[in-house]
């Protein structure tokens, strides 16, 4: 991006670049949208809410005629219309006019694209392929989300297993901004970024925010990321943090189960829990490698079975029965409660029933909502 003088003359190319090269914008044209490339194919190529735009976008904080394109010489430039909420390149607010080059990123507001340019052989100029624009637009958007809190907790009940009976919700984390929706997309763009335990932090906080005022007085499964666990006191104080904001509220901290095998760590974590009447449980038990050692040390509180053991367990083979029996009586006699994850339909509830499961949870007894 390099501004440029407003004098600049107007000699207009129609779309096309020096050598027959087209420009495109690539993003969205709402919230919910797939990623489109869309070629700049007017001379005064206009963005905004209203009709007649030749890029017409549907965010609220976009203006009517928020920002236009035009090509001149070869070279692409940008000027913002006096929009509201402004049109910036790459993270900078711009003023006047400017140009852009391929491969930086424009936010129209909260809209954010990518340019792309494109020979007349079809071969794209830049370095970035397109299926890289989907990652790149992502990455522009964490940073978002992160800084402006755009995440929306939902909540997962856990029943009572033989009554139904909801003694609590698992939180999980959505996403309110485009490409960013689900959990895997967040954690996608925040492994890229080493920012993991950034984004757990986040989710966890505003899941309790938010899910405090859940009546009456809810337990609140709270998740950890398994790169936490490498810095014990880093998610101690982040665990002080949220007992502050969570008043009464009765919490439980999921540690998955891949990640108990130091010792040293779970028992530093399990003395600060217990400190600060935060129950532990074991989350995915199952899933790999059955941490029974570890198990019987830390005496977790709860061990949510993994959707792999309670999945099809109506139809199950009497051995595979078995297995999953001895495991729940193993867990109930070190005074554990066992959870069923994945639980889908009637017959798999009533079959976790009968292998003397406590608690139970999964789409049969409802699915992740908003609060």
């Amino acid at each position: 991006m390099s501004s440029v003088d407003s004098s600049t003359p107007e000699r207009i190319n129609q779309g096309t670049a020096a050598g027959g090269d087209v420009w495109f914008l690539s993003g969205a044209l709402e919230a919910r949208d797939t990623l489109r490339h869309l070629p700049i194919d007017e001379a005064e190529f206009t963005v905004g809410r209203k009709p007649g735009c030749s890029l017409k976008l549907q965010f609220n904080t976009v203006s009517g005629k928020h920002a236009v394109l035009s090509l001149r010489s070869g070279v692409l430039y940008l000027r913002d219309l006096g929009s509201t909420n402004g049109t910036y390149v790459n993270g900078e607010r711009i003023t006047g006019e400017v140009a852009v080059d391929e491969e930086d990123l424009i936010h129209f507001a909260e809209a954010p694209f990518r340019v792309l340019r494109q020979s007349p052989t079809g071969q794209a100029t830049g370095t970035i392929a397109r299926n890289v624009c989907d990652e790149a637009l992502a990455l522009v958007q964490f940073d978002r989300m992160m800084s402006e809190k755009l995440v929306r907790p939902h909540f997962q009940v856990i029943v009572e297993i033989n009554s139904t009976h909801v003694v609590g919700h698992e939180i999980l984390g959505r996403g309110s901004v485009f490409g960013l929706e689900s959990v895997a997309a967040m954690f996608n763009a925040a492994s890229q970024l080493n920012l993991e335990v950034e984004l757990s932090q986040l989710l966890r906080w505003e899941g309790i925010r938010v899910g405090r005022d859940l009546p009456p007085r809810p337990k609140l499964f709270v998740n950890t990321h398994p790169k936490e666990m490498e810095n014990a006191a880093q998610l101690i104080d982040s665990l002080v943090k949220v007992r502050q904001i969570s008043d009464n509220t009765d919490l439980v901290l999921e540690i998955h189960e891949a990640s108990v095998t130091n010792r040293k760590v779970m028992r530093e974590l399990s003395a600060a829990v217990t400190e600060l009447d935060i129950e532990l449980a074991f989350d995915d038990f199952g899933s790999g490698q059955a941490r029974l050692a570890e198990l019987i040390e830390s005496r977790p509180d709860y061990v949510k079975f993994d959707i792999s053991l309670i999945h099809g367990i109506d139809h199950a083979d009497a051995a595979r029965h078995q297995m999953l029996e001895t495991l729940v009586k193993m867990v109930r006699d070190l005074e554990i409660k066992a959870l069923a994850e994945g639980i889908e339909t009637a017959t798999e509830a009533q079959t976790c029933v009968e292998l003397g499961f406590d608690l139970g949870q999964g789409y049969f007894y409802g699915r992740p909502t908003p609060i």
